[in-house]
């Protein structure tokens, strides 16, 4: 890790070498945010596929760069298919993503998560605050797929504890987001509260993990760890958040489509964001 866990020569880094890549990163996604991931993940520079069909699911883990799995419609079906992608991608040394969208709200939600982890090794796991303090075994409300009343307080430790318990880079995703591995946590203060205004924001977020996650150790000055990734991943994602505000859009539709814009717009400027200014070991 450098003398700063992400600095703006590390985001800028990152994204030119998905530019360079074009990493093809595998959604099996939530049905309601299909567009907007596949467009996030294009906008960023790396190439969508949905193919969540049983009967390719798993042929196209193993040929893609990144594999994307979120559960936020998946039937049995679909987590059968998941299984099957991640498994696979895990066998090709390929980087799996899991958004576990509305874990503990339904017994399904919770039995389907649990059969993913016990089945695939994840390298990042990104959720928000209810999400991750229930898969760290706290006390957390979940109402449909939001968190309810959940303050900051103690996420760094619930994302912490599930980071030593699945070995994977956790994401707990919020107002400040927080990055967590085996050897500690980071709080990243950038974003806009208008991110929250329009569904699909936290998984366009996985989607843009998965992207990153893609170029690791890629080429010299990219992310040499997934945990670096993950970092230059919610940097930039908050930063194209915070452009977007700043034409004071006239609604969430509005805003929806000018943040779109400033994926695109950072992607290819790769603007200073003075992120090192804003991280700080929690």
């Amino acid at each position: 890790m450098r003398d700063e866990p992400v600095d703006d020569a590390l985001v800028a880094a990152a994204l030119s070498a998905v530019e360079s890549a074009a990493p093809l990163v595998h959604h099996l996604t939530n049905d309601v945010t299909t567009s907007e991931t596949a467009n996030v993940t294009l906008h960023w520079g790396g190439l969508p596929v949905m193919a969540d069909a049983p009967a390719e699911a798993g042929d196209m883990a193993a040929g893609a760069d990144a594999v994307v799995i979120n559960t936020g419609t998946a039937s049995t079906t679909d987590i059968d298919a998941m299984v099957d992608a991640g498994r696979r991608a895990n066998e090709a040394g390929v980087p799996v993503v899991l958004d576990p969208v509305g874990y503990g709200a339904t017994p399904h939600r919770v039995e389907s998560v649990g059969r993913l982890l016990d089945a695939v090794a994840f390298d990042v796991i990104k959720g928000n605050a209810g999400e991750v303090r229930g898969l760290a075994g706290e006390e957390a409300t979940v109402r449909g797929v939001e968190s309810v009343g959940e303050s900051d307080a103690g996420v760094p430790d619930a994302a912490r504890a599930l980071a030593a318990e699945t070995g994977a880079v956790v994401v707990a995703s919020g107002p400040t987001d927080v990055v967590a591995d085996g050897e500690g946590a980071y709080a990243l203060s950038v974003g806009h509260e208008r991110m929250g205004s329009f569904v699909g924001s936290g998984c366009m977020l996985a989607s843009t993990l998965g992207t990153l996650s893609a170029v690791v150790g890629e080429r010299e000055g990219a992310p040499a760890s997934t945990t670096e990734a993950a970092l230059a991943a919610c940097a930039a994602y908050g930063l194209a958040g915070e452009r977007a505000a700043e034409a004071d859009p006239a609604g969430p539709a509005s805003y929806r489509t000018a943040f779109m814009d400033a994926v695109a717009a950072v992607a290819s400027e790769r603007p200073a964001l003075d992120v090192a200014s804003r991280v700080e070991r929690v």
